[in-house]
């Protein structure tokens, strides 16, 4: 199983570098409530000469496979530039990230059901972190109360 998934993101890492959109399942609730988990994210590359901007939602890439928060700001100095992100939903922003690091943005995002949600321009905003951080602490929480009563 592990093996698989380390197959996955290899390939997926290696479709973004030639320049094909890929497409990844949601796994956690740091970008709620727009991204949820089971949610579809497609993810195009970003060419060399169009870095991502603020407000876009980015993939960036970790040992264990994609993160996908929205990209807050970026960061000149010393010849590094540096992506600041932050989940939608999370307390706090992520550590910098290298322009190698970005994998692409989010063009898209479908539900489960495969009906769109989100695409281009309605993706990028400026997300209520608190308002966010109220709505997922009352969604977990029903979530809870739900399966108990289904058990």
């Amino acid at each position: 199983m592990k093996k698989d998934k380390e197959l996955v993101k290899q390939i997926s890492f290696s479709l973004l570098a030639e320049g094909r959109t890929v497409k990844i399942e949601a796994n956690g609730y740091s970008m709620y409530p727009l991204i949820r988990p089971g949610d579809i994210i497609y993810i195009e590359p970003c060419g060399n000469d169009e870095a991502p901007v603020p407000g876009e939602i980015i993939a960036w890439k970790r040992d264990s496979g994609f993160v996908v928060h929205r990209l807050i700001r970026i960061t000149r100095g010393n010849d590094v530039t540096s992506f600041i992100t932050r989940g939608d939903s999370c307390s706090r922003e992520d550590n910098p990230v290298t322009r190698e690091q970005v994998a692409g943005r989010v063009i898209r995002t479908e539900n489960s059901s495969g009906e769109r949600i989100k695409s281009g321009e309605r993706l990028i905003r400026k997300p209520n972190y608190l308002y966010n951080r109220f709505l997922l602490w009352h969604a977990i929480r029903l979530r809870k109360v739900l399966n108990l009563i289904i058990r």
